[in-house]
């Protein structure tokens, strides 16, 4: 997948990873993200001078979404910037923080689950299909912007009944 080679990086200083992911990709399981189509990730990473690994670059694809009102499908282009930061365990008092990730041994960092849960973080989960979208009528439940109802707009809830009778006192 998204696996940056340590030792090419510490020989070059400099190290471009290009990726497309599949939609259907085994990353994207169980995170509540669709893709219709392909991901497209572009990352370069770089050796920073205090022994830091900064990796920069964007991803972009193309998410399928529901409308919160309607529920309709929404097809919402996305193109994230991202801007990682990665330590080595061995460093002292290396921890996670915001945005700077830990790094064990090996010869290689698997970049998948960070760029994961950038893209969890970064969908808005609450979209809508158009601005005046209508949604369903919460009396009978049409969408009301294929159909249009007869239910009365007075959705008093009886039980505020006691303090309209105060408020008109």
């Amino acid at each position: 997948m998204l696996r940056l080679d340590l030792a090419r990086l510490y020989r070059e200083g400099s190290v471009e990873l290009d990726a497309r992911l599949p939609a259907a990709s085994a990353l994207w399981e169980g995170s509540g993200v669709e893709w219709d189509g392909p991901v497209e990730v572009k990352l370069t990473a770089s050796l920073a001078g205090s022994g830091e690994i900064v990796v920069r670059g964007f991803l972009d694809g193309v998410l399928k979404q529901e409308c919160r009102r309607c529920l309709e499908p929404v097809r919402n282009a996305m193109e994230h910037e991202l801007a990682l930061v990665f330590v080595s365990a061995d460093e002292e008092g290396a921890e996670e923080d915001d945005g700077v990730h830990v790094y064990g041994q090996g010869t290689e960092i698997d970049l998948s689950d960070v760029v994961r849960e950038e893209v969890v973080f970064t969908v808005d989960p609450y979209v809508i299909c158009k601005s005046n979208c209508e949604g369903f009528c919460s009396r009978c439940g049409i969408n009301r912007n294929k159909q249009t109802c007869n239910c009365t707009e007075d959705h008093t809830d009886p039980r505020w009944e006691a303090l309209r009778v105060l408020n008109e006192e």
